[in-house]
């Protein structure tokens, strides 16, 4: 990652209600009606949090979690930009324990695969070429612990 992008690592704050009845509900929020399955949080599995947390803050990710509601418990929520769905980066929860570096392929839909591709760029992350396959186009990279995504543009979305 480039050090002439500065990265805040400033732990967000997030406190954990003792009550769930003392929640106010989020307005932005989507509701939840009934047969609807939302899916808002992926599990990446990385060495160090730190240093993930930095790569994708730098990447324009918004850092929404940071705690440690327990000894040896630490979760880290993170969302792209205009996304509905975040990725977690935790250590000590043994139901989220994966092989560190094997999450492949999540997709970050763009509207202009070029101008992702070069920012990304920019702030740190190895991108490969754009590829076109038949009509919808790529372009891959990897976090720092091998997990693999890829920015995708349908052009028909815009």
């Amino acid at each position: 990652m480039s050090d002439s992008q500065p990265v805040d690592l400033r732990h967000t704050q997030t406190e954990i209600p003792s009550d769930v009845a003392d929640t106010q509900g989020d307005p932005a929020l989507p509701p939840v009606h009934p047969g609807m399955f939302l899916l808002e949080l992926v599990p990446v599995p990385v060495q160090d949090i730190d240093r993930a947390k930095a790569f994708y803050v730098a990447l324009g990710f918004h850092p929404d979690v940071d705690v440690r509601p327990a000894d040896g418990v630490r979760i880290v929520q993170l969302t792209p930009p205009g996304s509905a769905c975040s990725i977690n980066l935790s250590e000590g929860v043994p139901s989220l324990d994966m092989p560190v570096g094997t999450l492949r392929g999540l997709h970050l839909v763009v509207s202009d695969i070029e101008e992702a591709r070069a920012a990304f760029i920019e702030r740190g992350a190895d991108v490969g070429p754009v590829e076109d396959l038949g009509g919808v186009l790529y372009a891959a990279f990897a976090d720092p612990d091998g997990n693999t995504w890829t920015l995708q543009h349908m052009p028909w979305r815009g």
